[in-house]
């Protein structure tokens, strides 16, 4: 299953699996999005499935985000495993 991506009152939704196949374009579609407002808040109840490049996508916009002084930000089921790998990446 593709990447789905839909918005509704300031938060984009997810659906579908963040691999190798979909996260450039997450990264291009957020990107311009962050360039566009000052906050974005992404939910990944509906992700079945987040790859390590899809970790390395989240990661790419948080990076951007913070250059540009936006804020970018994961909710949903699942989070919980996105903090603790970048929690892992930051004790190492």
């Amino acid at each position: 299953m593709a990447l789905q991506i839909s918005q509704k009152k300031g938060n984009f939704y997810l659906n579908g699996k963040l691999n190798n196949t979909t996260s450039r374009f997450f990264i291009v579609y957020f990107e311009h999005n962050l360039q566009q407002c000052k906050d974005v808040t992404i939910n990944i109840d509906n992700v079945k499935e987040i790859s390590k490049e899809g970790l390395d996508a989240i990661s790419t916009l948080t990076a951007i985000a913070l250059k540009n002084d936006k804020l970018f930000s994961v909710t949903g089921y699942g989070c919980k495993d996105i903090y603790d790998h970048f929690n892992e990446i930051n004790v190492a």
